[in-house]
Order: C-alpha cells, then sequence, then structure tokens
C-alpha cells in the first residue's frame, strides 16, 4: 500500500488552484501583450518601461488571483474527502472550475473591449455602468456581435477543460478537514494581506499612463473604482485650514460685477450686476455628446478635416471659443457644469449622489426672470439620475416618454436620433412661446455614442463608426437650425453649441489635456456679433458668461466667471478624472491626487503631453487646493443649497 504523508495529500487536493493560477496569469499576460501591441505607438520601445509594466502587472495579477480564487479556495476546503471523490462531486467540482475559467476568458475578452473604447483598464466608467444593466447591454448587443463572441468564449472554455482533464482528476490521499482549514486560513491572510500592503495606484509611476495602465489588472482596477467611488476630499486630498480655503477663494471668485452679500466667509453668494441692458431671450444649450475639440476645424487639437463642415461654417457666424476644457469626462461631469458652474468633486458626480436636490442652478436664475427652464435628453433621463437631479434643481425634465413614437425615425438604446430630439424641442419652444414666456431648454443629444446608429440616407458615411455618427450631429444641428429659422421665436433665441466631454480621455499624461479641449459656439444672427475668442475658459464658465451676453442681473454661487468681465490672466479650467482633479492656469497644469503631495507640469496644449515641473508653484497650488476644497466642503455640508 502507498503511504502519502499529510503534506502529499493536501498537495494533491489544492493542485486545481496551481492550475488555476496559472490559468488566470497567464491569460492575464496575454492580456497585457496585446493590449500593449494595441497600444505600441504610445508606449515605444523601451527596455526599462516594458519591464516594468510587465514586472508590476505580474504582481496585481497575482493579487488580483488572491481575490478570485475564493470560490475555489472555499470548495476545495469544505468538500468532505468522500464527496470531493465521487464521481458527481468530481463532476460539480469540474463545472465549477469550468465556470471559473469561462470567466476568466470573458473578462478578458471584455476588457479588449473596453480598451478599445476607452483605453483603459476597466476604471469607474464601468462602475457607473454596471448599475444601468439595460442600457449598457443593448448598447453592447447593439455594438457587437455577442453571439459569435460568446460562442467562441464557450469554445475556448471547453479547449482549457479538455486539457485539464488530468491535472484536475479528483486525488486525495487523505487529506483531513483540519489541515484544509489551515489553507484556507493562510489564504485568508494572504487576502487580509494584500488588501491593506497594495493599493490602484501604487502602480503609477511612469510618466507614461498608458504604461501606468498597462501594468494594471483590469479586475483589480475595477473594484479598486468601486471602493473609491465616493472619496473625502478632506480625508485624501491635500488640504487648507477651512478658513483660509475660503478667504482664499473669496478672493478668486470676486470680479469686478460681483458684490458679496454676506461678511461669512463661507458665504460665496454675490450679486452680479449687469453692465448692460436685460434682454430676456430664449436660449437653447445643447450639450452634444462626445463632441471632441479635434473634430472641429479652428481649434488647436483639430485633426479631422472637413468632417463637421456645418459646424466650421456656423463657426464664422457665431461667436467662437477655441480654448474651452470640459469638467471631466463622463456626461454627468459636463451637465454638472452647466447646471451647478462648480468644479468637480471627487469620486461621483453631484448629479448621481445623493442629497442633490435643491442645490443652486442656472435654472434658478432664469426661472427667477420668468422662464420656462427645462431639461431634454432624447433617452430615458432615468439613466444615470438625470430626471432625479434636474428635476430637482428647477428644471422641467422632459425625456423620451415625452416623443410619440410617430415623430421617430431611428432609436437606439441610448434614446432617439438627435433630429428628432431636436422636434421635441421645437414643439416645447412653440408651447413656450404660445405662453407669452421666454424659454430656457439645456438639451443633451445621444447619437453620437456608439453603436452609432442614425437615420439612413443623411450623410455618406456607413453607420456603425464614430466618424459617421460626428458626420450626422454635424448634420443634424444644422437641419435643426434650419427648421427653427422658419419658427417666430428664432430671431429672439440664442443658441449655444457645446459638448459634455470628449469622445476619449486617454492619453500619455493622466490628465492630457488635449482630450478635455471641446468647442463653444454661441449664435444668435440678430443678437450675437460674429468672433472668435481665444481666451482660456471652464466649462463652468460658460452659464454666467450666457448670463452676461443676456444683461441679466441675478444672485449667484457659481464658481464660473462671465469671461467679458474677467481680468486678462485670471483664466483658468478644471478638468478630472473620478479621482485625479486637474487646475489649468496659464502654462501650467496643477493636479491632485488623493495621497500624495501637489504635482505640477507644462502641458502640450495640442498633443496632451506634458513635462514634470522641478519647482511646484505655491500660488498655483494654494488656488488649484481652494477650488476644489471649497466645492467638495460646500456640496457635502450642504450649502450649495438655495435655501439655506
Amino acid at each position: 500500500m502507498q503511504i502519502v504523508s499529510p503534506g502529499g495529500a493536501l498537495r494533491q487536493r489544492f493542485r486545481p488552484l496551481l492550475w488555476f493560477g496559472v490559468l488566470f496569469v497567464g491569460v492575464a499576460f496575454l492580456v497585457r501583450l496585446v493590449l500593449l501591441v494595441k497600444t505600441r505607438h504610445e508606449v515605444p520601445f523601451d527596455l526599462g518601461q516594458w519591464a516594468y509594466l510587465f514586472a508590476v502587472g505580474f504582481v496585481y495579477d497575482v493579487v488580483t488571483f488572491i481575490y478570485f480564487a475564493w470560490p475555489l479556495v472555499l470548495a476545495l476546503w469544505l468538500l468532505p474527502r468522500r464527496a470531493y471523490l465521487s464521481r458527481w462531486g468530481h463532476r460539480i467540482f469540474f463545472g465549477l472550475c469550468a465556470v471559473l475559467a469561462f470567466a476568466v476568458l470573458y473578462l478578458a475578452a471584455a476588457e479588449l473591449v473596453f480598451w478599445g473604447e476607452f483605453s483603459a483598464r476597466f476604471n469607474f466608467i464601468a462602475v457607473d455602468y454596471l448599475v444601468y444593466t439595460h442600457e449598457v447591454v443593448g448598447n453592447i448587443r447593439e455594438s457587437y456581435p455577442i453571439a459569435t463572441w460568446t460562442a467562441l468564449l464557450v469554445v475556448g472554455t471547453v479547449v482549457v477543460m479538455l486539457s485539464s482533464r488530468r491535472v484536475l482528476a479528483a486525488r486525495d490521499d487523505g487529506s483531513r478537514y483540519l489541515a484544509r482549514t489551515g489553507v484556507a486560513g493562510v489564504w485568508l491572510l494572504l487576502t487580509v494581506a494584500v488588501s491593506f500592503a497594495v493599493s490602484g495606484s501604487m502602480k503609477d509611476r511612469s510618466s507614461n499612463n498608458y504604461v501606468n495602465e498597462l501594468a494594471g489588472n483590469g479586475i483589480y482596477q475595477f473594484f479598486a473604482a468601486f471602493r473609491d467611488n465616493e472619496l473625502n476630499y478632506a480625508k485624501y486630498y491635500p488640504t487648507l485650514p477651512d478658513d483660509q480655503a475660503f478667504a482664499n477663494l473669496r478672493g478668486l471668485l470676486k470680479t469686478p460685477d460681483a458684490a458679496f452679500t454676506s461678511d461669512d466667509p463661507r458665504d460665496i453668494t454675490r450679486t452680479i450686476t449687469a453692465n448692460k441692458p436685460e434682454r430676456k431671450l430664449n436660449v437653447v444649450l445643447i450639450s452634444v455628446e462626445s463632441l471632441s475639440g479635434d473634430y472641429v476645424e479652428g481649434l488647436d487639437v483639430s485633426k479631422h478635416k472637413h468632417l463637421m463642415p456645418n459646424l466650421d461654417a456656423l463657426a464664422s457666424k457665431s461667436l467662437f471659443f477655441t480654448q474651452l476644457y470640459a469638467n471631466g469626462t463622463r456626461t454627468v461631469r459636463g451637465l454638472e457644469a452647466l447646471a451647478l458652474s462648480v468644479p468637480p468633486t471627487p469620486g461621483e458626480s453631484i448629479v448621481k449622489r445623493p442629497d442633490n436636490e435643491n442645490l443652486w442652478s442656472l435654472a434658478d436664475v432664469f426661472n427667477a426672470k420668468g422662464y420656462a427652464s427645462e431639461f431634454l435628453y432624447g433617452g430615458y433621463g432615468y439613466f444615470d439620475n438625470m430626471n432625479h437631479f434636474f428635476a430637482s434643481n428647477g428644471y422641467t425634465a422632459v425625456d423620451r416618454n415625452a416623443i410619440a413614437d410617430k415623430d421617430i425615425h431611428t432609436e437606439n438604446v441610448w434614446g432617439v436620433a438627435d433630429e428628432d430630439l431636436y422636434t421635441l424641442v421645437m414643439k416645447r419652444m412653440d408651447a413656450a412661446y404660445a405662453e407669452g414666456k421666454p424659454y430656457f431648454g439645456h438639451v443633451m443629444t445621444t447619437s453620437n455614442h456608439r453603436p452609432f446608429t442614425f437615420p439612413a440616407g443623411r450623410v455618406p458615411l456607413k453607420q456603425g463608426s464614430r466618424r459617421a455618427a460626428v458626420q450626422y450631429t454635424d448634420w443634424a444641428i444644422a437641419d435643426f437650425l434650419k427648421r427653427a429659422s422658419t419658427k417666430p421665436w428664432f430671431d429672439d433665441t440664442i443658441f449655444v453649441i457645446t459638448a459634455d466631454h470628449c469622445a476619449t480621455s486617454a492619453g500619455k499624461t493622466s490628465l492630457p489635456v488635449d482630450r478635455y479641449h471641446i468647442p463653444l459656439l454661441i449664435y444668435s444672427p440678430k443678437h450675437v456679433q460674429p468672433g472668435q475668442v481665444d481666451r482660456l475658459m471652464s466649462q463652468i464658465d460658460i452659464p454666467p458668461t450666457v448670463l452676461g451676453m443676456l444683461g441679466f442681473s441675478y444672485t449667484s454661487r457659481f464658481y464660473g466667471y462671465d469671461l467679458f468681465q474677467l481680468e486678462p490672466g485670471r483664466e483658468r479650467a478644471f478638468m478630472s478624472t473620478y479621482q485625479e482633479l486637474g487646475y489649468l492656469h496659464g502654462d501650467r497644469l496643477t493636479s491632485l491626487v488623493p495621497r500624495m503631495p501637489v504635482k505640477q507640469m507644462l502641458p502640450e496644449r495640442s498633443t496632451g503631453d506634458a513635462t514634470p515641473v522641478d519647482h511646484v508653484d505655491p500660488v498655483d497650488a494654494k488656488d488649484a487646493i481652494t477650488y476644489y476644497q471649497t466645492a467638495a466642503y460646500l456640496f457635502t455640508n450642504g450649502l450649495m443649497k438655495r435655501n439655506r
């Protein structure tokens, strides 16, 4: 009789864990290699960089495996020896291994698709999308051949499992429950240890952000993003004493047209006094989905000539702002900036955070002037909490439910075609005009979003590509203005056309400024003199600038400036990911990152590259901290409310 030591029996029992580790780390390595090949133009061959991303990546893969392997550890620990060795018991165990293998292959494929869309590992975008499974699953089904891919993944799983039959054969010549408990205990200690010792930001040591992304593991990054979805600014970021921060903020917000209404240092309420007669013109603010500056000629980041001929022609008839930067990389960040005129807060957008009702908004200003204020969206506004946010902050929320099926040319999971949304806008404006009320409408489009579908025959390019969707976006704007020009309210309407964010946010740096550069056109043939404005501008400056053009005197708690009332040299812009907070002033980009000192770079605005500076400018650092710290403080303490 062969005698097997207790240690040998344990090795037999837990041998499938080694199999799964090799599979998991091997697939993760292949994913990293494929992504590196896909990103070869951004990560040129450098032995040190390549060694870094693969070595650090291996560590993250092993750490992620420790978490991911828990179902297998539990099964190997808890299954009694007799059940484990039985035919049916082992079939169930083999099935569990097959499910885990499929999950590994499926997540690898998902990472490749996600990288193709966002040039990043799973991040806060993936976390956000997980909440809205209907839209996300629908988008995937409409964009990719899911049935074919799933079949291929099943075939891949079968191949893996057939080739693994020998190593997964049931063997246990005498393991005992207590000894198996010891293995599970060690695994638990490893899990706790890596939870405290490893963080998602430890990999970010390269100046090339693509290297940092490749060094990570998508599964690990997903859960890190989930954990940090709402960050306490005071806990994670550089701070000033609150009194000092608010004293500095009042100095930063002071402009020639503004007077503070209180001596309370933490009250930023100001009376804005216009220097021109008031004009109650209609305002249509269009935030176009993913309208990157590189699609628009006349901007220094433009890379696509003649892709948007109508918008390019409209720029010469409009007040055209060439140095505007978006707050963030998500639609909700753009909506937050345009509705509230505040810098981004770390973690999730205010649009989606609890206790975001009754905030001081752009609609409040228009409502006080007798306007009908609406937010119009071509999809269902429960997505990203849009309906609740806008309906709770002075707007009437109008979404897909207000559009009759007979008025729809095309729709996908995100919403109706832009032209159908614009038809809705005109109907709402007709109704306001009939009531004798001026109208303010914030319109959020969807057609320039994957799966990039729209009515046939509108543009020469075939549907399904970003370029085709951009062309259709351009066509739809021109068609809207053409149809609107026949309306009695057209001559007394200002059209404000901008973007929610750029089409992509990835670059060699963690905050590539070219990926935040968006256009702004203000068009009104009877009321706005065409011209070009080349001053730096933040997305949060659009509301007060438009109000200033209308000659409105009003009460404000906005962080944004009326650009035409701002002294030269004080321009700045904000840009962020869900964790990194950027402040662009002059030729310097200041960046605040959790648990890290303030860093500064000299960005190249046309390419997104940046050169780190040796000595941090203390004034820019102080101002960046001031803006972000106070915005987070005011929101979390309920001080952005309209009724304090």
